[in-house]
């Protein structure tokens, strides 16, 4: 039986998708929340990006006020993050954003070795200060939720 996901992206689905980008250009800021992840932000900014800049967790590392502000500036803000590292900053950036108003999503990274009790302890971090959060086992999958918002 497919999930829901693996039918929603089938061929037979995709007939129902609006073929055009969206009328309005949105920005989107993704930021990585611990070092692990600034190798997946890199890759990810090698492909044609209109409207979304990328953030490496050294950005907000040092808790630079004045950069975290331009995080939250965006329509809408992504973190990444993998599952069973330190994933603090996202209240940092998420609290930026609430007092902004600006939309937050979290992709967590997990592979097939990451036990669950770690997983936990990083949704704990990131589900306070995310509107959407999504565990995902590899970046292709970040890629593809991060075409379909702009």
């Amino acid at each position: 039986m497919l999930s829901e996901s693996a039918r929603m992206s089938s061929a037979t689905e995709a007939r129902f998708r609006v073929p055009a980008p969206a009328s309005v250009a949105r920005v989107v800021n993704v930021v990585a929340l611990e070092p692990g992840c600034d190798d997946v932000l890199v890759r990810l900014s090698e492909r044609s990006w209109k409207g979304v800049s990328f953030f490496p967790a050294s950005a907000v590392a040092g808790r630079n006020r004045e950069l975290v502000e331009t995080i939250a500036s965006g329509d809408l803000v992504v973190m990444v993050a993998a599952a069973g590292t330190d994933a603090s900053a996202a209240a940092l950036i998420g609290r930026a954003c609430s007092d902004r108003r600006v939309h937050t999503a979290a992709f967590v990274l997990r592979d097939g070795s990451t036990a669950d009790e770690a997983l936990s302890r990083t949704l704990a971090q990131v589900r306070p200060w995310s509107l959407m959060v999504v565990i995902a086992g590899d970046e292709g999958y970040v890629e593809d939720i991060l075409r379909s918002f702009r």
